[in-house]
C-alpha cells in the first residue's frame, strides 16, 4: 500500500520562523505611532491580543526607545522587531546614530520627564546596548509568557 506523502509523518520537522518586522529612517521622519502599530500587529499576527497588557507594555518599550533615538541622536535610525519561534520572546531593536549609551537618570518621582528608560528595564528586565562604529544598537527583550522575573539591570 502507498501512503500519499502529505499524510506521511516526517521525522524532522522544519523550526518555525521567527516573526519579524524592521524599518530604517534617515533623519526625525520617523513615526512612534507607527513604530507602535508595527509591534501591535506583529504581536498580533503572533497571537497576542492587543489590547492586553502585553501588547500594550511591548508598545510602551517600542515608543520609549523609538522617542529616545529620535530626541537624542538625530540622524538615520531604524527599528526591529522579532518574535521568536515559540513566541515566548519578543526582541526589540533600535539603532541610532549616537555612540553614547542610554544614560539611567537617578530616580525622582517629582521630575517631570526622564522614567522612561526607567519603565522599559520595568517591563524588560533589562536593557542592552551594543555600540558600533556608526552609533548604536539598544535592545531589549520582553518575554511573552509568565516566567519568574529577571533581575532589572541595564547592560
Amino acid at each position: 500500500m502507498v501512503t500519499p506523502l502529505k499524510n506521511r509523518a516526517s521525522d524532522e520537522q522544519e523550526p518555525a520562523a521567527p516573526l519579524r518586522y524592521s524599518t530604517a529612517w534617515d533623519t526625525t521622519a520617523a513615526s512612534v505611532t507607527d513604530a507602535r502599530a508595527a509591534v501591535r500587529a506583529l504581536l498580533d499576527r503572533a497571537g497576542h491580543h492587543p489590547g492586553h497588557r502585553l501588547s500594550q507594555d511591548a508598545q510602551l518599550i517600542v515608543s520609549e526607545l523609538v522617542t529616545n533615538a529620535l530626541r537624542h541622536a538625530p540622524g538615520p535610525g531604524g527599528l526591529a522587531l522579532e518574535v521568536s519561534p515559540d513566541t515566548g520572546v519578543l526582541r526589540i531593536a533600535v539603532r541610532d546614530s549616537s555612540p553614547q549609551p542610554p544614560v539611567l537618570p537617578e530616580h525622582d518621582a517629582g521630575r517631570v520627564g526622564g522614567h522612561g528608560l526607567h519603565l522599559v528595564i520595568r517591563l524588560c528586565g533589562r536593557l542592552q546596548t551594543v555600540v558600533h562604529d556608526t552609533g548604536k544598537q539598544v535592545v531589549a527583550h520582553l518575554r511573552l509568557h509568565p516566567a519568574a522575573a529577571p533581575e532589572p539591570g541595564i547592560l
